[in-house]
């Protein structure tokens, strides 16, 4: 039994790093960690209602210079790696 990898791209560098085809998102309650993921989970259900949820949370003032997630790491790396298998 292979152990899949999700496609995320942990990184914690500046912007210069997002490969095409991605962009980069701040996740996290306390500390922000910065990850680079594909453009693709843009069309998914579940991370636009996580989406919708930092919207409500931050507006459109992003104090990270990036879309900021408010919910933990684990949360958002389960949720990701949910979405490689869609």
């Amino acid at each position: 039994m292979a152990i899949r990898m999700p496609r995320i791209i942990k990184k914690s560098s500046t912007t210069g790093d997002v490969p095409k085809g991605h962009f980069a998102v701040y996740v996290g309650e306390k500390q922000k960690k910065r990850f680079v993921i594909p453009i693709s989970f843009l069309s998914q259900p579940l991370f636009q209602d996580l989406l919708s949820q930092a919207e409500e949370e931050f507006g459109f003032n992003h104090p990270m210079g990036g879309v900021t997630i408010p919910c933990s790491e684990d949360v958002f790396v389960d949720l990701t790696s949910r979405l490689n298998r869609i």
